[in-house]
C-alpha cells in the first residue's frame, strides 16, 4: 500500500476545491468542438490552456504536439526515483457539439454549477476528468512531502477523439520513444452509478464493413425480367439473415475461435452489479433483450463479440410501388470485438464468408474500414490491484468491475506501447454525455483527484 496518508489528501482536494473548480469553468468556456472547421482555433486554444495549466501545477516538460487535425499535449514529470515505474495518462480536450437550441438548460459554454454539479460541454467527458489530475498530483505531493511524483508521470490529452481519433494512431508510434510506459491510465470512461464505484477493465474492438452488391447495369422490369436474372437486394437480404444463427450467435465460420473466454470469477463480479434490465431496456429504447444465447445482458454487451446490422437498403424506396429488380443493394454492418480477436482475420473470414454466398452475375464491394484492437486486462494484473486499492481508499467502499461494450483509442496505446491499459474514471451514467445539460458531480471529480493521488504511490510499490 502507497504510504499517501489519505486523510491528508482529503484535506488537500476539499481545501483546493474551489480553485480546482474554478479553473474547470474556465476551460470548459473554450468551445474546442473539434468536429467542426469554425472551432478550429478553438481546438488550440483549449490546448495551449492545458499546456499551461500543466505547467502551473508543476509538470517540467508541457508540450503541443501537431497532427494533421487538431494539436495534443504532451506533459512530463520525471519522478526523483531513478527506478520508478513509468506511467501515461490519456485523455482528450476536444468537445462534441453544443447549442443552447439542443435541450440545453443553460449555455452549453457558460459552466454553471446547481445542487453540487458543474453544467457545461466537456464537464465529463473529458476535461473534468483530465484535470482531476492535476489535483491529484498537487495533493499526491503534498501529503507525502514528496518534490516529484512517485512514479515518472506522462499525459498524453488528444484533441480529435470527438472527431474519431483520425490522426492519434500516427502519433503514437511516431512518439512511441517519448510515450514509453509500463502501464497507461485511460481517464475518459465512468462508473457504474454515483453509489457503485467500479473500474473498468476492458473495451471491446471494432471492424466495420460495408458489403456493395450490383447486378443489372440499372433498374429493369421486374415483369420482363424478373426470376431470370440475380436479384442483388434478394441475395443482400440472404446474405444479412445468414450473418446469425438460431442461437443469436455469429455464424462467420472461425469467428468466436481466438475469443477470450469469460472466468467463472469475472461472470460472479458481473452478476453482483445492482443491474436493473427494465431500466436497462428503457435506456435502450426497446421492449426485449435479445442476443447470443447462454450470456446475461451484460456479459453480451461487455464480454461478447458481436455482428450489427448497421444500415441496409437498396431499389425503389418511395410512394407506391415501381416493380423493377433493382442494379443494387448495400448493407454496413460492424463487428465488435473481443480479447483474443485479431481485427485483421475477422475482417478475412467476414470476406470470405460474404464473397461464398454471392452468385454469379453479382459484382460485389467489400470494404472495411480502419478497425479498432480490443483491450482488456486480467483482474490479477498488480497494475489494476493498485487503481482499485486507489479508488477504495478514495470512496471508502468496495470497488466492483465493468467492461465498455464500445470502442475507443485506448487500445492504440496498448497496441503500439505494449503497456497494460488501465481505466480510471469517476463520470456516472446520468452525466449525460454527447446530450444537453452534461454535467459532472463535483463531489465525484474530488474523489477522481483523491484516487489519482493515492494512485501514484500505489503503482510504484505495485509495478516494482
Amino acid at each position: 500500500m502507497s504510504d499517501t496518508p489519505d486523510s491528508a489528501v482529503r484535506l488537500y482536494t476539499e481545501q483546493h476545491r474551489e480553485a480546482f473548480l474554478d479553473s474547470l469553468a474556465e476551460w470548459l468556456r473554450i468551445p474546442s468542438v473539434s468536429a467542426q472547421p469554425e472551432h478550429e482555433k478553438d481546438v488550440r486554444r483549449s490546448a495551449e490552456w492545458l499546456s499551461a495549466e500543466l505547467a502551473e501545477t508543476g509538470f517540467p516538460v508541457t508540450e503541443i504536439w501537431e497532427t494533421p487535425g487538431a494539436p495534443a499535449v504532451f506533459a512530463e514529470w520525471p519522478s526523483a526515483d531513478p527506478d520508478a515505474p513509468v506511467v501515461l495518462v490519456y485523455g482528450h480536450h476536444d468537445v462534441q457539439p453544443a447549442v443552447r437550441e439542443d435541450g440545453w438548460h443553460s449555455d452549453p459554454f457558460e459552466p454553471v454549477v446547481r445542487d453540487g454539479r458543474m453544467y457545461g460541454r466537456g464537464a465529463a467527458d473529458d476535461k473534468g476528468q483530465v484535470l482531476f489530475h492535476t489535483l491529484g498530483v498537487r495533493a499526491h505531493l503534498a501529503a507525502t512531502g514528496r518534490t516529484t511524483p512517485a512514479v515518472h508521470l506522462k499525459l498524453l490529452i488528444e484533441g480529435e477523439e470527438e472527431s474519431g481519433s483520425p490522426h492519434f494512431r500516427a502519433l503514437v508510434e511516431q512518439r512511441a520513444g517519448r510515450l514509453r510506459a509500463d502501464t497507461v491510465i485511460v481517464s475518459d470512461t465512468g462508473m457504474w452509478d454515483e453509489d457503485t464505484p467500479t473500474v473498468c477493465t476492458g473495451m471491446r474492438g471494432l471492424a466495420e464493413c460495408e458489403i456493395e452488391l450490383r447486378g443489372p447495369a440499372h433498374d429493369i422490369h421486374s415483369g420482363s425480367f424478373g426470376g431470370a436474372v440475380p436479384n442483388p437486394a434478394t441475395v443482400l437480404a440472404r446474405l444479412v439473415a445468414a450473418l446469425h444463427d438460431d442461437d443469436g450467435g455469429v455464424a462467420v465460420p472461425g469467428f468466436y475461435d481466438d475469443v477470450a473466454e469469460l472466468t467463472d470469477a469475472e461472470r460472479a463480479l458481473f452478476a453482483r452489479l445492482p443491474f436493473d434490465e427494465a431500466a436497462w431496456l428503457r435506456t435502450a429504447a426497446s421492449g426485449a433483450t435479445a442476443g447470443e444465447k447462454g450470456y446475461s445482458t451484460l456479459e453480451r454487451v461487455w464480454a461478447r463479440p458481436t455482428a450489427e446490422v448497421n444500415g441496409i437498403g437498396g431499389g425503389y424506396q418511395g410512394a407506391g410501388s415501381k416493380t423493377v429488380v433493382p442494379s443494387s443493394a448495400l448493407a454496413k454492418i460492424s463487428f465488435r470485438l473481443v480479447a483474443g480477436q485479431d481485427p485483421d482475420r475477422v475482417q478475412d473470414l467476414v470476406r470470405a464468408w460474404a464473397e461464398a454466398r454471392i452468385p454469379a452475375g453479382i459484382r460485389h464491394r467489400i470494404a472495411f474500414s480502419p478497425a479498432t484492437r480490443p483491450c482488456l486486462t486480467p483482474l490479477d494484473h498488480p497494475a489494476l490491484q493498485a487503481v482499485t486499492r486507489a479508488m477504495g481508499r478514495a470512496f471508502g467502499k468496495e470497488i466492483l468491475f465493468t467492461r465498455e461494450g464500445g470502442s475507443g483509442p485506448a487500445a492504440d496505446l496498448q497496441d503500439v506501447l505494449g503497456a497494460p491499459v488501465l481505466f480510471l474514471g469517476v463520470s456516472v451514467p446520468s452525466d449525460g454525455w454527447h446530450g444537453p445539460d452534461e454535467k459532472a458531480e463535483t463531489g465525484l471529480l474530488l474523489k477522481g483527484a483523491e484516487t489519482a493521488a493515492h494512485l501514484w504511490g500505489e503503482l510504484a510499490t505495485a509495478l516494482r
